[in-house]
């Protein structure tokens, strides 16, 4: 059976991009603090299953619960970089990135004791207008990144880049792993596929169906979700309709749905998928 990536950006609710009009970053440390106990549950669950996962940790969240890294990592997972404070990174300037980026590895590298050389952006916010941000990692030490969602998307997106893991060369020259977020095929459409709101939006038979096909073609998946997204009791924010409709629709299936997906496939973390590939040493510029 084909070993796909399952990944957790681990985060809060208050934290998410959809729900930025109703709380101001300033407001973050008031607000309840639900990470702990839905990454928990996600960590009982896969000791149940004896799986495997990366757990992409926002900085903020890990300066908060350094406990909480430490038994992701004792339970055998692996910890990767999700920046410091979940901004979407074309808001930002290359310098202000550089230092959360900074920041962020050396927290996580300060707790774990380990380097951290995989990262994920805020958002999958790495774009075309924001490619200088593959310099930094670069030279921060990242050695791979799954960052880039090759689909058009209103937040982000860069379409036209590679659907499967493939060396990138950064603007700069330099080379990194990518693992892009996964899509399927129908026709000429790229339907994203890869988990989050789009796990919860699209009934089960679908993703069943397109994360199948990836592996079908020969290929791994890589599939993410946040602690929030099995949380029916986090707070109802009171944001535009649409917002509300991303963040909290099938809130209340969606634990079910990991569970029927960790029966239906085989899963393990980035980088023992990608040890396991042979990713083609010509590296595409991005």
């Amino acid at each position: 059976m084909k070993q796909n990536a399952l990944t957790i950006d681990v985060e809060d609710y208050f934290q998410v991009a959809a729900l930025a009009e109703a709380v101001n970053r300033d407001d973050w440390p008031t607000m309840e603090y639900r990470v702990e106990a839905n990454t928990e549950r996600l960590l009982e669950l896969f000791s149940e299953r004896d799986v495997k996962a990366t757990f992409f940790t926002l900085g903020w969240v890990a300066e908060r619960s350094p406990s909480l890294v430490k038994e992701i990592q004792k339970a055998g997972h692996e910890i990767a970089s999700h920046g410091y404070s979940h901004q979407l990174v074309y808001t930002q300037t290359p310098d202000v990135f550089r230092e959360e980026t900074r920041k962020s590895k050396r927290i996580l590298e300060d707790i774990t004791g380990e380097p951290i050389t995989g990262y994920r952006a805020a958002s999958y916010s790495i774009t075309a207008q924001s490619r200088w941000a593959l310099d930094i990692l670069c030279d921060e030490g990242f050695t791979w990144d799954s960052s880039i969602f090759p689909v058009h998307h209103d937040r982000y997106g860069m379409p036209g880049t590679p659907h499967e893991p493939y060396l990138l060369q950064a603007p700069n020259g330099k080379t990194l792993t990518e693992f892009p977020l996964s899509t399927c095929p129908i026709g000429k459409y790229r339907l994203p596929i890869a988990g989050g709101g789009y796990f919860r939006l699209f009934p089960y038979w679908l993703s069943h169906w397109g994360l199948g096909k990836i592996n079908r073609a020969g290929q791994p998946f890589i599939f993410y979700l946040h602690p929030w997204e099995i949380d029916t009791g986090q707070p109802r924010l009171n944001v535009k309709a649409f917002s509300r409709f991303r963040h909290y629709n099938n809130l209340d299936k969606c634990m079910h749905r990991l569970e029927r997906l960790l029966s239906d496939f085989h899963f393990g973390s980035v980088s023992d998928v990608l040890s396991g590939m042979d990713i083609p040493t010509r590296a595409v510029a991005v």
